[in-house]
């Protein structure tokens, strides 16, 4: 059973224990990043298209991997979050439950989330698909955030990163990473810095991470007490409501479900 540890506060809890607990950081140039950690073997993922981006074509779709959170998943929903830049960006390709929507590209930062539901952050065709891993969804997004526990060497690089916002360097940022005991962490912040996000990714105890969508209309997370119960806004001003993903969303998201 998971017992709260120092320096996390439990956010979710399943039928055994703490499901979801999450820490915040504040640094030197002001930013506030909330990081929250999905527990392994409590959770599972589920990658979802937007009405919008990424373009279906001629894929079909399940109604569980739709716009909207589906009826089948709301009895165990914990939480859900944003995915990474729009696809017409050429940051990444995208698979969803087998079906490839744009190609996957090799050395790009990748979340995927295997049929059992599991997930995993890594580099596409490094460390990721691992040797007999079912892979059902793949999410890609840039170079990567973090390796081995070290910031990438672009950081500073802020171009490298996505669009500044109204000519900023902080702007509302998202990122995603996974820990040595296979949690995954959730990144994010109306107003921070690349750095910001891959340190406070690092102090949770990340070993890698990816940078996920950027500026105040894309970055969101919803989160829960338990599973099914209300949705309650989990990045600290962020403009969206937390029934977004509820009602529908032109974007790619992911839900997090209970998996006891």
């Amino acid at each position: 059973m998971p017992h709260e540890q120092p320096g996390w506060v439990p956010v979710s809890y399943d039928k055994v224990g703490i499901a979801v607990d999450a820490q915040s950081r504040v640094f030197a140039d002001g930013s506030h990043v909330i990081v929250v950690r999905f527990l392994a073997g409590h959770t599972r993922f589920v990658l979802h298209v937007g009405s919008q981006d990424p373009p279906i074509a001629a894929a079909r779709v399940s109604p569980g991997t739709g716009p909207a959170v589906s009826s089948a998943e709301l009895p165990s929903l914990l939480a859900a979050f944003n995915g990474g830049f729009k696809i017409a960006s050429g940051s990444g390709g995208f698979e969803i439950d087998g079906q490839i929507l744009a190609p996957l590209q090799p050395g790009i930062a990748s979340f995927v989330i295997d049929t059992n539901g599991s997930g995993h952050t890594g580099v596409w065709g490094q460390n990721l698909p691992m040797p007999g891993e079912h892979v059902a969804s793949v999410r890609q997004n840039l170079l990567p955030l973090v390796t081995g526990s070290q910031l990438s060497s672009r950081i500073s690089q802020i171009a490298s990163w996505g669009a500044r916002y109204k000519g900023e360097d902080m702007v509302a940022r998202s990122a995603l990473g996974e820990d040595t005991k296979g949690n995954i962490l959730y990144a994010g912040s109306m107003a921070a810095l690349p750095s910001d996000l891959g340190n406070a990714l690092v102090d949770g105890g990340v070993t890698n991470a990816m940078e996920l969508d950027i500026n105040p209309e894309w970055v969101q997370l919803e989160l829960a007490t338990h599973p099914g119960g209300p949705l309650n806004a989990g990045v600290p001003e962020q403009n969206r409501p937390p029934n977004q993903y509820l009602v529908g969303w032109t974007r790619d998201f992911v839900t997090v479900l209970a998996s006891r």
